[in-house]
């Protein structure tokens, strides 16, 4: 299995040239907001370890909500965020991208402070300006860019060949048409037409790495909790009062960035997302979302690993990043259908999750109990979310025009010609998949 990488690149914008780097990016799109591959900067295209891609100028548009705290907003510069998810480790990835798109990068990377074209070593400036997710979801762990391309091919050539093969065989035979179907993915095979290349092995550190993380976070949890139960009552307290105190900021976003964004979306089955905002204030609330982010990462590697993030399937890449000293968090996403289905699926299916991290946000909806609420409230969620989305300048995905519930079934339709069903029903269920 090949695990998967992200990576994210953010440094501040130079004075005076944020007008002439949107530009630039604009430059590299096909249509609005959505990257051509072969784009004579970064030619995403020719990466085929790279799932998706995206710069993002982080512009903290709702700074002054702290001030319904009482406090002068911590000044933060315009910045431009280059980040991704890739097959295998990060760091090879980034060698790659200076490889192949070293100029590219380079131009992009000299509206930035602290880059110059002619002077500045690229990847090092790039792993030098990286930042980890504290929380990081994968729809499935090991499904590559390969494989998606290679199951799409299969599950394409079997629904021709099954429709030609039924007008001979008929619809009731089901062990003749799967029998028939499995010879012509050998035939399509053997001709080069079709490829199933096998699973790499797992690395060796990866996996040491990751099981280590699997029995680590519940050990230490255990450990815990003799003070976790002391803290218990401290920390219900605690929360109470300031979800009864804390300003509710309830602001309806303005139309034109509304209309800005909307430009961005519904061009594919797939769309991105981008939010920033400020960290409540105080040490309680920042050590309660980094609590929560850490048992989100734990869930989202160790549970929910193979299509699905607790009851939303929609979600093909999401992270989570805190910046600047933990003052703000930024999310990002890859997610299937549009915005309005996307926030009521979290909204009616997980509404508790959405709150035990982002209301320690500013500006989200009051929680009750900090699962309570929050985003239930379903006009305010989304106002919120609004408020502090921000477009992506160039956006890239190296299989448009599938989604999540394509991948899972691809794969479940390669599973079925590579281990032989056993029953009629296990046939006839392999069959309706294609």
């Amino acid at each position: 299995m090949t695990p998967q990488s992200t990576f994210m690149i953010v440094a501040a914008i130079r004075e005076g040239q944020m007008e002439s780097l949107s530009s630039l990016l604009a430059s590299m799109n096909k249509t609005v907001g959505h990257a051509d591959p072969g784009n004579g900067l970064v030619p995403f295209g020719r990466f085929d370890r790279l799932h998706v891609a995206r710069f993002v100028i982080l512009e903290l548009k709702t700074a002054n909500e702290i001030r319904e705290y009482g406090l002068t907003p911590h000044e933060w510069r315009p910045s431009l965020a280059f980040l991704g998810d890739c097959d295998a480790d990060r760091d090879s990835f980034l060698r790659e991208l200076a490889a192949l798109a070293g100029p590219g990068l380079g131009k992009i990377f000299s509206f930035c402070e602290g880059f110059s074209e002619e002077s500045t070593p690229l990847l090092q400036w790039m792993k030098e300006h990286s930042i980890n997710p504290s929380a990081n979801y994968i729809n499935w762990i090991g499904r590559t860019v390969k494989q998606v391309h290679e199951e799409r091919a299969l599950h394409q050539s079997l629904s021709t060949s099954l429709q030609e093969i039924v007008k001979t065989t008929g619809r009731k035979n089901t062990r003749a048409i799967r029998q028939k179907l499995l010879s012509h993915v050998e035939k399509e095979k053997q001709a080069g037409r079709l490829t199933l290349t096998p699973p790499e092995p797992t690395p060796l550190g990866w996996k040491i790495r990751n099981t280590l993380h699997k029995i680590g976070i519940p050990l230490a949890l255990l450990l815990l909790l003799p003070v976790i139960l002391v803290a218990a009552p401290f920390f219900a307290w605690r929360l109470r009062l300031l979800e009864r105190s804390d300003p509710e900021i309830v602001i309806r976003p303005d139309r034109r960035h509304v209309r800005k964004l909307a430009i961005l979306e519904d061009h594919d089955v797939t769309n991105q997302f981008n939010v920033l905002g400020d960290v409540k204030p105080g040490l309680f609330r920042r050590a309660t979302l980094k609590l929560f982010l850490v048992l989100l990462d734990y869930s989202a590697r160790h549970v929910y690993n193979r299509g699905y993030l607790t009851r939303v399937r929609s979600i093909h890449f999401a992270r989570w990043v805190l910046m600047d000293n933990d003052r703000r968090l930024f999310f990002g996403s890859n997610y299937d259908g549009s915005l309005e289905s996307y926030m009521d699926d979290f909204i009616n299916k997980v509404a508790w999750g959405l709150n035990l991290v982002f209301s320690n946000g500013v500006g989200y909806p009051a929680t009750r109990w900090l699962i309570k609420d929050g985003a239930e409230r379903e006009q305010k969620f989304k106002y919120s979310l609004r408020r502090h989305q921000l477009p992506s300048e160039v956006w890239y995905k190296a299989y448009p025009g599938i989604t999540a519930f394509e991948l899972s079934r691809n794969s479940r339709i390669r599973q079925g010609a590579e281990i032989r069903q056993s029953s009629d029903a296990e046939i006839r269920e392999w069959l309706s998949l294609i």
